[in-house]
């Protein structure tokens, strides 16, 4: 059987030596995409399906980590199964227990040959079993790696006022005010219960840490929500959900990575 592979790797040079050195431990191993960011590895591995992704996590625009929550929120219903995951990271004993309690494997930058062999056996063990994951598996895997707040400590204390230039002033907007934040290229659009829009130069990754988790939820890679503005959450025929606001027309979309916050008791 040929075993396919993606490797996502903003530094051609490590690219490439990731690459060779697969290339010797597994020859049969057929390397069908080298992507330089995370959403060219989003792309590529919709569109090639392969059967292993080295993702790298520090990334530009996309990380690693966003990179693998975007193609499990994207995967197709057809019965694929989701690729085996592996990251390729520097970081430090805190993100690798992270990674190990959700079950994904990782090699450490620069890669060491012992250590992508073990790695590399994994993966064949894995694959000759047939133990590629289902994607509501690997949703729950992922799940357990972003509860790790992006491999980071928690803030001291949650964000209660967001600090919007408007010319020579600052407003003070408290967060209570908030119905959700939405991702708008290299600004956050703060939308409030007065039905006003504020543009924050800031990313919906930078911001999220900032936020008392409890109170506002990530709904989408795009969308935060205060979850008290929620007032329904509406399943269609497809089984996606949409949520409804109090007082607002505004319809959020609930991606599959998030869909597990809604379940009726």
């Amino acid at each position: 059987m040929n075993i396919t592979a993606l490797i996502a790797e903003d530094e051609p040079l490590l690219a490439e030596n990731l690459r060779q050195e697969l290339a010797k431990l597994w020859p049969e191993l057929q390397i069908v995409a080298i992507a330089p960011h995370g959403q060219a590895a989003v792309d590529e591995a919709l569109a090639k399906r392969p059967q292993v992704c080295f993702l790298d996590i520090r990334m530009p625009g996309m990380t690693g980590l966003e990179a693998a929550a975007a193609l499990a929120e994207d995967w197709p219903d057809d019965g694929s199964p989701f690729p085996l995951l592996v990251f390729v990271t520097a970081y430090d004993q805190y993100a690798l227990q992270a990674f190990e309690r959700a079950a994904f494997d990782y090699v450490l930058k620069p890669v060491q040959p012992e250590r992508l062999a073990q790695t590399v056996q994994r993966l064949k063990d894995a694959l000759t079993a047939k133990q590629q994951p289902g994607i509501e598996q690997a949703l729950d895997q992922l799940r357990g790696l972003l509860g790790a707040q992006h491999l980071t400590p928690a803030a001291a204390a949650p964000l209660r006022l967001i600090q919007v230039a408007q010319g020579n002033s600052i407003l003070m907007v408290p967060v209570d005010e908030v119905l959700y934040f939405e991702a708008a290229d290299k600004y956050v659009r703060v939308m409030t219960a007065a039905g006003k829009e504020h543009l924050v130069r800031i990313s919906l990754r930078e911001l999220l840490p900032q936020l008392d988790t409890q109170r506002f939820w990530q709904v989408h890679r795009g969308t935060i929500v205060r979850a008290e503005a929620i007032e329904r959450a509406v399943r269609d025929e497809a089984g996606k959900l949409t949520l409804h606001l109090r007082g607002s027309a505004d319809r959020l979309p609930v991606s599959r990575m998030h869909s597990h916050l809604f379940k009726g008791l």
